[in-house]
C-alpha cells in the first residue's frame, strides 16, 4: 500500500501546528512511519520509523542476517518477546518495555525474531560525522532501567532530571508517553530542537488538532513548547532533535553524511559479510 502523506499549511505565529501527517506504507506486519526520501527529509535525523505489529499466535517475526552502516537503530517494545543477535557478537532478549540501542557506525550485520502478539516501533537515527565510521556497539536496558519524567519514559536524551544512559548523540530526545483520557501534558523541547513529531500507537491525542492510532505527525520546525491532550487512554512516541546538517547518501542499507563514507561503510559490511559466511552464519 502506498503511503499517504498530507501535507498542511504552515500555522499562524504563535502556534506550533502540524505541517504533516501520514499513516505510512504497510508490508504485512510492518507500517514504515517514517522513510528517508520523504518524511525523513522534515524529520532527520530520524530517518526512518516503523510500527511492528503481529497478533498472529502461530507465527514469528523476524528479520534474517542483514548489515547496516552509518546509523543507530531503536528498538522499543512494547508487547511481545524475542531475542536479537549481531555480528560484534553481542546478543540477548527483549520484552515488553525493554529497548535496544545498536550503534552500527562503520559496520555491523545484526538479525532477530520476535513471538507475537508483537507490538514494537523501530527507529533509525543518522549518525553525525564524528560517529558514522567508529566501531558499531550496542546497548540494552530494561524496563527498570530506563528514567522517567512525569508521564514521558526517556528513551534518548534528556528531559527535566532523567537522563538516558544511552550512549547516542547529543541533540536528540526520543521519549515513549503514556496518558490518561483527558490527561494533558506540555513538553518544552530545549533550545534549538526545531525537529519535532509524534507517532500514536494506542488511543488518539490532540495537539491542539486531533492525531490517531497507527498516524505520524510533523510538527512545524521550532523548539516552542508542544501541548498534548489524551482523548482515550493514548500512548505514543515522540521526538525532538536538533537538525541533521547534512545531505543524506543511501545505500541498499546504510545511511552517511557523504559519498566518500558510504563506499567506505558499504566496504566494511562486505567484509564484515564474508567473516559471517566463512563461520557458517550466512549462506
Amino acid at each position: 500500500m502506498s503511503a499517504v502523506v498530507k501535507t498542511l499549511p504552515i500555522p499562524v505565529e504563535g502556534r506550533r501546528g502540524i505541517v504533516l501527517r501520514t499513516r505510512g506504507e504497510t508490508h504485512g506486519p510492518i507500517n514504515r512511519l517514517i522513510n528517508a526520501t520523504d518524511v525523513g527529509r522534515l524529520t532527520k535525523p530520524f530517518v526512518f520509523l516503523d510500527l511492528v505489529e503481529s497478533e498472529d499466535p502461530f507465527g514469528k517475526a523476524g528479520t534474517g542476517w542483514h548489515p547496516h552502516s552509518g546509523i543507530a537503530t531503536l528498538t522499543l517494545v512494547m508487547a511481545g518477546r524475542g531475542r536479537f543477535f549481531e555480528s560484534t557478537g553481542n546478543e540477548g532478549a527483549m520484552k515488553a518495555g525493554d529497548i535496544e540501542w545498536m550503534s552500527a557506525g562503520s559496520g555491523v550485520w545484526h538479525s532477530g525474531y520476535a513471538l507475537p502478539p508483537v507490538k514494537a516501533f523501530q527507529l533509525w537515527v543518522a549518525l553525525p560525522t564524528e560517529r558514522e565510521l567508529t566501531p558499531a556497539f550496542s546497548q540494552h536496558l530494561s524496563v527498570d532501567d530506563i528514567p522517567t519524567d512525569g508521564p514521558a519514559r526517556v528513551l534518548l536524551g534528556r528531559s527535566g532530571g532523567a537522563v538516558s544512559p544511552i550512549d547516542a548523540p547529543a541533540g536528540i530526545n526520543y521519549f515513549v508517553v503514556q496518558l490518561k483520557a483527558g490527561q494533558r501534558w506540555t513538553y518544552q523541547p530545549p533550545p534549538g530542537h526545531l525537529v519535532g513529531w509524534i507517532a500514536v500507537m494506542d488511543g488518539a491525542v490532540r495537539t491542539p488538532e486531533p492525531v490517531g492510532k497507527g498516524e505520524l505527525a510533523v510538527f512545524e520546525h521550532s523548539d516552542a513548547a508542544l501541548e498534548f491532550e489524551a482523548v482515550g487512554n493514548a500512548r505514543f512516541v515522540l521526538g525532538t532533535a536538533i537538525p541533521h546538517p547534512h545531505e543524506l547518501h543511501l545505500g541498499y542499507y546504510s545511511v552517511h553524511t557523504s559519498r566518500s563514507a558510504l563506499i567506505e561503510g558499504e566496504g566494511e559490511i562486505a567484509r564484515i559479510g564474508r567473516e559471517l559466511r566463512a563461520k557458517g552464519v550466512l549462506g
